[in-house]
């Protein structure tokens, strides 16, 4: 038998009520926290072969030849494939434009790519196997940024463009452009007092979740598979896998694992497609897991980027105008680039209200690794850059920073630069002042009994660097805007099966879903709202597979309230179901069915005195009702690709910082103080599980502000730092202390009024972070991450 790595059942509350609004705790909690939790790396099967991946050493090269021969003489190998082996007509895959071969054909176009799989008895044996296929490269030149990528005779990344973004844009290797036009900003700087430009440079960040890529192939007697995998989106990994592998949909069947973190980098196929070809290879179930070196090339990271901004203001603090063109890296394939474009150019003006813009967004390929969907999708960028220029522009004024965002600050009824009003609370000004009000941290908080350092606080920590000499405070503030689900048109639905019955006396709903778990608490909320739905106390989370309708993607804050939408409505048609069941059998008198009709109708299930149950078990008996529906929030449209008009999302999120920093400007160091938050969340439907979604998303966000890049080497696009060795995360002793405020100001278009949560703090904690080190040092500091020698100047 097959390990999924999550229990059959996952059963909450016991007794107690645990609906929307309250804290209740994960079910997965305790398990994780003991390390008792089983990942996709801890799948097995008696008989199950181990799979590794053999990928190019170089960035872009053609391949003349591999040679297989000696890695299938290897004992216990029982498998050697390439490109020539895949099974179907179909060798392509993508989320967006089928663009990414399963393995390479013909050329490798970055550093890592996949070239030929093994399967072996062992894992080293895999591994040492795979050391001994010779591929014979012969090298091209390597295109790594705009200049390379869009000067005359450019070698083009891919020679045969057919997608639907080919037409609109200036050059091949282009991959799509996004204009966003309203007004005339030229005109406008006329009117300006103050005009202040800016380039930034933001570099490529790795999602750095902390559980590798990893799955189980296991081939069914149908001449079908079994797959179970950590992953964001069943059903897209679905849609792309079948045609490859050369079977129906119907028999390729998944279902998720453990999933250890994911932040859009699970977005994209990783070893899904090469698991299951080698399992129908070899008729045995076949494992693979990315070891950390693998992983940083296995999955796509953040765009990089480069942003130049013009901004205009008169002396009372009014904006007149920007203008912006942000071009982004994506690397040698599309993902979801594309989508990440219209997010990046259609909140590249920010939180505010600014009638004339001049936008253009961009996305090139390179033979850099590719880049697609990370935590902030585009928005994360561009709030780095126009929170910079928002500090510039006050201080050109001589005004303060807070106050002149204040000023600026959209609300709700504001006109977007894409045309599209906010038809919800904007509370850009509120959360500001909320921020700002909050007492600052002690300073010097570092000195001990007797004016001692207590070099813990300090920037350096232990490596005992400095004793407070050198040391300065800085305080910054930063806000920032994000869409929420996804846009620009996409049928953006989900899909849940909810069923009750009684069981032992006891009435349990289950619901079944899609929804890919990967840390966000979607297990948590969708109990809470059975609860609150049904009135009933237990509530069954059967695992996701694909078994069930799609849940769309772990991603754009977007599952509470579209899978948590589905949830709510599934129940709904389940309560229609059972009031006409209890008509039909008690009519409209009998005391306990009337007391729950009542309740029911009125959307005040409760279960004090157990009415609501007893009616329930009462009604049920031995029958159950079970219904799957679909949900879909209102419909976005698509961006005009020449003017960028349009109303391309459906809700957006708002959530503001003020970093407190110390720097050592002797060695260039760092300590972030305090981080805190204010964030307008709609509804909190656990308030718990919000608070740990804005702690982790501020943290990512400082990360890349202080200490996370990948980088690539600009000659020859090869990675350099592919470990948590040189690639640095945050740990517990990066964390500062985070505050938080939580505006629960409700959207009436939303599930309970709820809003995105997810992805907004990850925005404005980076430029807080870079403004209050601008403030302690007084430098530019116009790139990110921060680097000692950015503060020191050696």
């Amino acid at each position: 038998m097959a390990t999924t790595g999550i229990p059959t059942s996952l059963t909450q509350g016991s007794g107690t009520r645990g609906g929307i609004g309250e804290s209740t705790l994960r079910p997965d909690g305790t398990l994780k926290v003991t390390g008792e939790f089983a990942y996709a790396s801890d799948l097995w099967h008696e008989d199950m072969l181990w799979g590794h991946t053999l990928r190019s050493t170089v960035a872009h090269a053609e391949i003349r030849s591999i040679d297989t021969a000696e890695a299938l003489a290897t004992p216990g190998v029982h498998a050697v494939l390439t490109y020539e082996d895949l099974p179907a007509a179909v060798t392509h895959y993508g989320l967006e434009i089928k663009d990414t071969p399963v393995l390479a054909h013909g050329k490798v176009r970055h550093h890592g790519e996949p070239v030929a799989l093994v399967a072996a008895d062992h894992p080293e044996t895999a591994r040492r196997a795979a050391a001994k296929i010779r591929v014979d490269y012969a090298d091209l030149p390597v295109v790594t940024d705009e200049a390379s990528a869009t000067a005359p005779g450019a070698p083009l990344i891919h020679e045969h463009r057919t997608d639907h973004y080919a037409g609109h844009v200036p050059h091949p290797n282009v991959l799509h452009r996004q204009p966003v036009i309203r007004g005339d900003a030229a005109r406008a700087a006329e009117r300006a007092d103050v005009i202040i430009t800016g380039d930034y440079v933001f570099g490529m960040q790795d999602q750095a979740f902390l559980g590798p890529e990893s799955g189980l192939a296991v081939p069914a007697e149908d001449g079908g598979v079994d797959l179970y995998v950590a992953t964001q989106w069943l059903h897209a990994d679905l849609a792309q896998m079948a045609p490859v592998l050369g079977l129906p949909e119907e028999k390729v069947r998944m279902t998720l694992s453990g999933v250890g973190g994911a932040f859009g980098g699970r977005e994209d196929i990783s070893m899904q497609i090469h698991a299951c070809l080698l399992a129908l290879r070899t008729g045995r179930p076949v494992k693979i897991v990315y070891n950390r070196f693998e992983s940083f090339f296995g999955h796509v990271h953040r765009h990089p980027a480069r942003l130049h901004y013009e901004h205009g203001a008169t002396r009372d603090g009014r904006l007149t105008h920007m203008k912006c063109r942000i071009v982004l890296d994506g690397g040698a394939y599309a993902s979801s680039s594309p989508a990440v474009v219209g997010n990046a150019a259609s909140l590249s003006a920010g939180p505010y209200a600014v009638e004339d813009v001049d936008i253009e967004a961009l996305a090139l390929y390179t033979n850099n690794p590719p880049c697609g969907a990370m935590r902030g999708f585009g928005a994360v960028q561009a709030c780095f850059a126009y929170e910079a220029q928002m500090d510039k522009v006050a201080a050109a004024l001589g005004m303060d920073p807070v106050e002149f965002r204040r000023i600026n600050a959209m609300e709700q009824g504001t006109l977007l630069p894409t045309g599209q009003r906010v038809d919800s609370p904007a509370p850009v000004a509120e959360l500001l002042r909320r921020v700002k009000a909050r007492p600052l941290p002690p300073e010097r908080q570092w000195l001990v009994a007797g004016e001692e350092a207590d070099v813990r606080a300090l920037p350096g920590g232990l490596s005992n660097t400095t004793h407070g000499e050198g040391v300065v405070r800085g305080v910054g503030y930063a806000v920032g805007i994000k869409n929420v689900g996804f846009s620009e048109g996409f049928d953006d639905y989900s899909t849940a099966r909810v069923r009750l019955e009684v069981v032992g006396g006891v009435a349990v709903a289950v619901v079944h879903t899609a929804m890919a778990e990967v840390g966000q608490g979607g297990v948590t909320v969708h109990a809470q709202i059975a609860r609150t739905e049904l009135g009933v106390t237990q509530v069954t989370i059967v695992p996701a597979d694909t078994r069930v309708g799609s849940a769309g993607s772990t991603s754009a804050s977007r599952q509470t309230y579209v899978t948590g939408g589905a949830v709510k409505n599934s129940c709904e048609h389940v309560r229609e179901r059972v009031l006409e069941i209890g008509r039909r059998k008690f009519g409209m008198y009998h005391p306990a069915w009337a007391t729950a009709e009542l309740l029911l109708e009125d959307g005040k299930v409760v279960t004090d005195g157990g009415e609501v149950l007893a009616a329930l078990v009462d009604v049920l008996e031995d029958e159950a009702v079970e219904v799957e529906r679909e949900w879909r929030h209102r419909p976005t449209e698509a961006f005009d690709l020449r003017t960028g008009q349009g109303n391309g999302h459906v809700q957006y999120s708002f959530a503001a910082h003020r970093a407190v920093v110390e720097v050592d400007t002797e060695l260039g160091l760092v300590k972030v103080v305090e981080l805190a938050v204010a964030q307008d969340v709609g509804k909190a439907l656990n308030p718990l599980s919000v608070l740990g979604q804005i702690h982790g998303g501020s943290t990512q966000g400082l990360g890349v502000a202080v200490m996370e890049e990948i980088i690539v080497d600009p000659v020859t696009a090869k990675v350099r730092n592919p470990s948590f060795t040189d690639y640095l995360i945050p740990t517990i002793l990066d964390t500062p202390t985070m505050p938080v405020d939580i505006l629960e100001l409700a959207d009436d278009h939303a599930p309970y009024g709820l809003r995105g949560v997810g992805e907004a703090p990850t925005l404005s904690s980076t430029p807080a972070v870079l403004a209050a080190i601008r403030a302690a040092t007084g430098l530019e500091l116009n790139r990110t991450p921060v680097r000692p020698e950015h503060l020191t100047g050696t």
